[in-house]
């Protein structure tokens, strides 16, 4: 039999959920001890194993019905009730609309995870449609959801972004961006072009270095700079939508069709077609009698009359 058969190895993506589940969960605790840091940690860490579990599964062939119902709940918990619970415990404990706020979060996380398994049955889709989630995906939202969190311990003391009516439309709104229809970019099919591999590996290694050295705040910046591609997922969305011919390009096709139906012709060709027209026009033989040197005198008149 097998390695890619034998039930150790079909266990390990599954581990890697309920790991996941763990380190989530284990944010609540944290938060409840005053351990702002730890408690980000966890929910962090919820988002890593995330990303990991279900690529190992494919890589070892270990995909099982059972394991999309158990990354599904795990991600339920990771983040949507554990951010929902780890922000009420740390400042909407005494409002009870906070816990309006949070039962709305944690609602909408589940809502989002229900639509994102119908949508993997889908047969109907656009062949573009797996470059992109509808939505923002769950680790992306739990975090996003403690953005004020996140600042509040990098500063070491609570600012505006800490208010208690601050957090709550916050949620609210992250809530919202989960449950919509905005599409928002996959990184799973992203295709690397060999020239780009070693100038990636550098920018990886900057990143590890700046979360080793500053943890809160890089994971702050990479929040604010992932809200900000919500726009070119839209765009390029749309773009794709109205160009069934790049549905299937490889991306160098992408950008060279882009290049034709994006680009408006240069002003000198403008200009010189407008001459041409303009030539043929007074030049025909059943054009106006108008010569070209009486077009000047006229001209010229009208420019010494302003």
């Amino acid at each position: 039999m097998s390695m890619r058969t034998t039930p150790g190895v079909r266990l390990l993506p599954n581990a890697i959920t309920v790991l996941a589940m763990c380190a989530g969960l284990s944010a609540v605790q944290f938060a409840l001890t005053g351990n702002l840091p730890g408690a980000i940690g966890s929910i962090a860490v919820a988002a890593v194993l995330d990303g990991l579990d279900g690529r190992i599964a494919r890589l070892l062939d270990a995909t099982s019905k059972m394991g999309a119902e158990l990354d599904s709940l795990s991600d339920a918990m990771s983040f949507g009730v554990a951010p929902a619970l780890t922000l009420y415990a740390w400042q909407l404990q005494d409002n009870r609309l906070g816990w309006v706020a949070s039962l709305i979060f944690v609602a909408c996380m589940v809502l989002r995870l229900a639509r994102f398994n119908t949508l993997l049955e889908d047969a109907d889709q656009p062949p573009y449609a797996k470059e992109f989630f509808v939505g923002v995906p769950a680790p992306a939202a739990g975090l996003l959801a403690l953005l004020p969190l996140i600042i509040t311990a990098h500063f070491g003391h609570p600012g505006w972004w800490a208010d208690q009516t601050v957090v709550m439309i916050w949620m609210v709104l992250i809530a919202a961006l989960a449950v919509s229809r905005v599409p928002t970019l996959s990184l799973k099919t992203v295709k690397v072009p060999p020239r780009l591999v070693a100038p990636l590996l550098v920018l990886v290694a900057l990143l590890a270095a700046a979360i080793i050295m500053f943890p809160l705040i890089s994971l702050a910046i990479a929040m604010v700079i992932y809200l900000l591609h919500v726009p070119y997922a839209v765009y390029r969305h749309n773009w794709l939508a109205n160009h069934p011919e790049a549905w299937e390009a490889p991306p160098r096709e992408r950008r060279a069709i882009r290049r034709r139906t994006g680009l408006r012709p240069p002003l000198r060709r403008s200009v010189a077609g407008a001459a041409r027209r303009v030539r043929r026009r007074y030049s025909h033989p059943n054009g106006p009698r108008r010569s070209w040197r009486r077009l000047e005198l006229r001209r010229d008149r009208n420019d010494t009359n302003r």
